[in-house]
């Protein structure tokens, strides 16, 4: 396989309304990828794609070998784990459910258990539990976890089915820090195997050591794309996120820093024509 993901001058219309635009992207094996913009930039829509589950109105899109046009996209979601704060709203089906349970079940992506396991398939969850450290939770039922215990129940679900691409959606949404941190942790676990990670936020801090490539997004438009290091600087962040930023590294870490004076400056300026135009 020479890429993980090749999207070659994609653009995505509903009606009139261009969601995305000539957008380019190859993931090559042993890269991680984070996609940052903000909401309404077209991040899901690109996600969509990426994950099989749309066609581009135009370009090509070749995902883990698989070209689209030319393959089964049912099957080939089956290579890709998904994980996502939305994931949340499946909770109640769950409800009833054991963690170990919930993670064998992702080898058959249903809620609930309708099929005959193995007992490969109980040590492969058993090994996942371990390796997330969630070994302590085995036989509790899922609601009685907290949001960053089901995040990474959630994973490791995604996980069960050995997938070669995993994609998180703004999977830190609504953890607290503590939460946030202990999740992020876990994602050396993934990093460390031979699936790939496509992350997608707009808090460039949860861009961990082990991404590699960041793309950002902006009006359904890349702003930049390719090493973090060359691509997570002042120029293309404010550019992306509209509001003057500074870029500070911790370690292998990027913090962002707002502009107070030029945001505070930005608001009165909206202010004033509010009023103009009510005159």
């Amino acid at each position: 396989m020479e890429s993980i993901i090749k999207l070659q001058n994609i653009s995505l219309r509903k009606g009139t309304n261009e969601i995305l635009s000539n957008i380019s992207l190859t993931m090559m094996p042993g890269e991680h990828w984070a996609i940052l913009g903000l909401n309404g930039s077209g991040k899901t829509s690109l996600l969509n794609i990426i994950a099989a589950h749309h066609f581009p109105t135009e370009g090509a899109v070749e995902i883990l070998g698989n070209c689209f046009g030319k393959t089964n996209l049912p099957e080939l979601r089956k290579q890709i784990g998904f994980v996502s704060s939305s994931l949340e709203r499946f909770s109640q089906m769950f409800i009833n459910e054991t963690v170990e349970r919930v993670v064998v079940s992702g080898k058959y992506a249903s809620f609930g258990l309708y099929e005959k396991t193995s007992k490969e398939d109980w040590d492969r969850a058993e090994e996942l539990l371990h390796d997330f450290r969630l070994a302590y939770l085995k036989g509790k039922k899922i609601s009685l976890l907290s949001e960053g215990e089901k995040r990474r129940v959630f994973i490791a679900r995604a996980l069960m089915s050995e997938p070669s691409l995993l994609i998180l959606d703004e999977p830190c949404s609504g953890l607290d820090i503590l939460s946030r941190e202990q999740f992020l942790h876990s994602l050396h676990t993934v990093a460390k195997t031979n699936c790939h990670l496509v992350y997608v936020t707009h808090h460039v801090e949860e861009i961990i050591e082990d991404i590699t490539h960041v793309l950002l997004i902006r009006n359904g438009q890349v702003v930049a794309a390719g090493p973090k290091q060359d691509v997570i600087i002042d120029e293309f962040l404010t550019k992306t996120y509209s509001v003057p930023v500074k870029v500070q590294w911790e370690g292998s870490r990027p913090y962002l820093h707002v502009d107070q004076t030029t945001v505070l400056r930005q608001i009165d300026a909206e202010k004033e024509g509010m009023v103009t135009s009510a005159l």
